[in-house]
Formats: C-alpha cells, sequence, structure tokens
C-alpha cells in the first residue's frame, strides 16, 4: 500500500520583497489531523507562510501542495475551493450584517460558490445550517446582534466559524487568541477545538501566547528570520536555545 499523501507539503519555499527575505527555503510537511502552533516574533516569517499556502501572495520560489496536488501561485479562492480555508488576524466580517447573516453568507458562498444579486442569500436549509453553525461556537445568543456590537472574543468566533462553513481539509488560524482577554483565551481555544471535534480537520495556528501553545498544539514550528529554527513536540521546541533566544526571550 503506498503512503498517504501530505495534506499540506512546502518545499523550499522562499518569498523576497525587493531586498527583504520574509522566507527562506521553507519546508514544511503536515499529516492530517496535526494540530501545529507556528511562532515567532514579529516579522518572523509566520503570516508570510500561512499568506502563500492560502494564495494572498506568490512565492517567489518552491512549491505548495495539498494532498500531493500542487497548487502553489492558485489565488485564495482557487485555494479555498479546494479545501484551504483562513481565519484572520483582524477578522473580516460585515459589521451592520447580525452574525447569523455572516455565517449565511459565508454558506451561501461554500454550497453555490458565489453570491448572485439575482437569487436572494435565503433557503430554509442553510438557515438550518446556520443555527447549527453558530451552536457550534457557542454563538447562538449573538444571532441577531450587528456584528458592531460584538466583542472581540466573540468576533474572532465568528471569523472561524465562517471559514469552517466550507468543511475544510485544513484551516490556517492567524493569530485566534489575539486582541481576547487572557480571562477568556482558553475558554475560546476549548470552543474552536470543540466545534472542531470529530472532524479530522488539520490546523495550523499562529499564536504568540506560550501557554496557549503548551495547551492547545501537538507539534510546534518555530520562525526566526524567514527560516524554520524548531520543529518538534511544545516540550521539545520550548526549550530549544535558538528558540529561547530569538522566540520566547528566555535564554540565560
Amino acid at each position: 500500500m503506498s503512503p498517504q499523501p501530505y495534506v499540506l507539503e512546502a518545499d523550499r519555499l522562499g518569498k523576497t520583497f525587493g531586498a527583504l527575505v520574509a522566507a527562506d527555503n521553507v519546508s514544511l510537511q503536515v499529516s492530517a489531523g496535526q494540530r501545529v502552533c507556528l511562532i515567532g516574533s514579529n516579522g518572523a516569517g509566520k503570516t508570510t507562510f500561512v499568506n502563500m499556502v492560502t494564495g494572498y501572495i506568490k512565492p517567489s520560489s518552491g512549491s505548495i501542495k495539498l494532498d500531493g496536488k500542487e497548487i502553489t501561485g492558485l489565488g485564495p479562492r482557487q485555494i479555498a475551493q479546494r479545501g484551504v480555508c483562513r481565519s484572520f488576524q483582524i477578522p473580516q466580517l460585515c459589521l451592520e450584517m447580525s452574525a447569523a447573516e455572516n455565517i449565511l453568507v459565508a454558506l451561501t458562498v461554500a454550497r453555490r460558490g458565489a453570491l448572485s444579486f439575482w437569487r436572494g442569500a435565503y433557503d430554509a436549509d442553510l438557515c438550518d445550517e446556520v443555527i447549527t453553525m453558530l451552536e457550534r461556537f457557542g454563538l447562538a445568543g449573538h444571532a441577531e446582534r450587528p456584528v458592531s456590537e460584538l466583542p472581540g472574543g466573540v468576533r474572532k468566533l465568528l471569523d472561524i466559524a465562517m471559514a469552517l462553513c466550507r468543511d475544510p481539509r485544513l484551516i490556517l488560524l492567524d493569530e485566534p487568541t489575539s486582541g481576547v482577554s487572557v480571562d477568556e483565551k482558553f475558554g475560546m481555544m476549548d470552543t474552536v477545538l470543540r466545534a472542531m471535534d470529530g472532524s479530522n480537520l488539520t490546523t495550523l495556528f499562529v499564536e504568540h501566547d506560550m501557554d496557549i501553545v503548551s495547551a492547545y498544539a501537538n507539534r510546534v514550528v518555530a520562525f526566526y528570520s524567514g527560516r524554520v529554527i524548531a520543529d518538534g513536540s511544545p516540550a521539545e521546541v520550548l526549550v530549544d536555545a535558538e528558540v529561547k533566544r530569538y522566540v520566547t526571550g528566555n535564554a540565560k
């Protein structure tokens, strides 16, 4: 029996912006069901990597494969259609619409491929899915509230819920707990993982809080100056000398 391809395989990825090297020969393989955390100081290359995988920027060199198939250079919509979705550090939501309406738009795009001026988004089956998705994330009580009135942590959950509307193979979460109070971070991550429970979803998330990293990642990849400097379990990576020097600031 031939081995199953990795869900994600990045091979020698490079990205330059003029003289700035944002990604330097980055190679990373991720298997199905892994929960991988990307850590590093600001500008280390984490978000550049996420943006290349999701098609928001094109690599200068190297390749990206999803389930063994090339996706290098495809745009965000094409990559999302192939099963890679993401949330954003600053949630991408329509502030004037309610939480339920934001989910309805995401589900409509996921199920129909696009919104249409000639066909309304309302659909009884989709509305049932909206309720189910809100309940999965503990957001049913906010269904009719305009997003502009929602606190930051709720907006984060809504943004992640919208990304999951496509039933992706791989989801990338860009700093899911940034802007969320210390008291809410763990509860928020518990909610996200419960919502993904049983799906065998492969997850990559960018995080700065090492307590969150230790509690929720089963693999950690550390970036510094556009390259990977450590890759392993949280227990291994967080005591690595380079990581302590360049990422956590705990070097002695």
